[in-house]
């Protein structure tokens, strides 16, 4: 005797359903599957990006975050009012002017081409000769440089107290201080704004456990990345930023006049020409590359670093890999950090632009 038709296709979809919850059972969640080898031998030379850069004992207010980015935006701490911390590092091009060396007061050019303040607190010391050891102390340097921003701190705590705004923010964000608005606290605020400025990638998606956030491609650049050995000096969760390497560019190799990097600040000879691995996060939009600007051309910069750090001279497919997997750590600029912030205007007290 035949079954009834609804009778076979009950018992068809009751089967398949069954299958699809012992399935979905099985199935564990992306974050709890195995890593593959490829995930695993990443992850013993780099990380995820964490929330943010904030270190243990350190203030993370809205109102000391805020703070620092309008300092990051304000002109009018400049001798001439015109530049920003933004005109160096600028937000809407990751954190950098897209220029070989930034341009300073009064059209004066600096000596090297401006890092990207994006992800830069995570690094280990800041500027290209490791001067200074944080993003706090760094900010206050360029404000203060001659040939930046040229501006003194009389200049800057003139402004800011001249606008009540200025002054109210400052209680605001160090409430616990008789005296907020000190030039020290610029740094400060400015500071706590740049430990936000992180920029996650689908390489992070990758370091966290889906080994489909990557293409083949990309894959196979990551492979070559740690086969040529890129991993030695670009390791850690920037992917650089905690080593220093003597390198000289082929354009100073050519000139004869090659910058003495390191060795300015400490002096030592094992330090000439010494310079702090930069970072690799968002590499592909932070051109051009190097510390004298010189090179426009990643997949030419993957080559010239590759010959002179490690004695390796890639083959046009390796090349092509791992200029894939760098496209690979561009990431998103935080859209807070894109907001620009509404400054305070300025009074009869605020100090007038200087050009000379």
């Amino acid at each position: 005797m035949k079954k009834p038709l609804f009778s076979f296709i009950f018992s068809s979809a009751f089967i398949l359903l069954l299958a699809a919850m012992l399935f979905s059972h099985c199935a564990a969640p992306e974050e709890e599957r195995a890593l593959t080898g490829l995930q695993e031998k990443a992850l013993t030379f780099t990380g995820p990006l964490p929330e943010d850069a904030f270190e243990e004992g350190m203030v993370r207010s809205e109102e000391r975050i805020e703070l620092g980015k309008m300092l990051f935006y304000e002109p009018r701490l400049s001798k001439s009012g015109l530049i920003s911390c933004n005109t160096c590092h600028n937000m809407s091009t990751f954190g950098v002017d897209q220029l070989p060396v930034s341009v300073g007061h009064m059209w004066q050019k600096g000596p090297r081409n401006a890092p990207t303040v994006l992800n830069a607190a995570l690094h280990g010391s800041q500027f290209w000769d490791g001067r200074e050891p944080d993003v706090e102390s760094q900010a206050l340097m360029p404000i203060l440089d001659p040939v930046e921003m040229a501006s003194s701190e009389e200049h800057v705590l003139a402004v800011l107290a001249s606008m009540p705004e200025y002054v109210e923010r400052f209680r605001e964000a160090f409430p616990d201080e008789e005296e907020p608005l000190v030039y020290k606290n610029v740094g400060v605020a400015i500071g706590a704004f740049e430990r936000i400025l992180l920029t996650y990638s689908r390489f992070d998606d990758f370091l966290r456990g889906d080994a489909g956030a990557l293409t083949d491609r990309e894959k196979e650049g990551l492979r070559a990345y740690m086969d040529v050995g890129c991993q030695s000096c670009h390791g850690g969760t920037a992917l650089g930023g905690t080593a220093f390497a003597v390198f000289e560019t082929p354009a100073e190799r050519e000139s004869g006049e090659s910058d003495p990097g390191r060795f300015d600040i400490t002096g030592n000879p094992m330090h000439m020409h010494s310079f702090k691995v930069p970072s690799l996060l968002n590499i592909a939009e932070t051109y051009p590359y190097l510390h004298d600007g010189s090179v426009w051309s990643l997949s030419e910069t993957v080559d010239i670093v590759a010959l002179d750090m490690l004695g390796r001279e890639l083959t046009a497919e390796e090349n092509k890999h791992i200029v894939a997997f760098l496209g690979a750590l561009t990431g998103e600029v935080p859209a807070y950090a894109l907001e620009l912030p509404v400054l305070p205007p300025s009074t009869e007290q605020t100090p007038r632009p200087v050009f000379d």
